[in-house]
């Protein structure tokens, strides 16, 4: 079995509200050979999207300018 990685949330404002999932590299895509900084940066953009994909997280900002000005 190759190198696997273990992500986890919980909510400390919600009783409940909590994940973990064990994924292999090769199931992520991920490159066991990447230098420590790129494998950092790759499995920090895979975390957020686990975590936002379980919590079904939404959302959208608006910036209305002054045009009166």
């Amino acid at each position: 079995m190759g190198k696997t990685v273990t992500f986890s949330f919980n909510s400390t404002k919600y009783e409940g509200i909590e994940a973990t999932e064990t994924f292999t590299f090769e199931k992520l895509g991920i490159d066991e050979g990447m230098d420590d900084k790129a494998l950092q940066k790759v499995i920090d953009e895979i975390l957020h999207a686990w975590v936002w994909d379980n919590l079904n997280i939404s959302y959208s900002i608006v910036i209305n300018k002054d045009t009166s000005r």
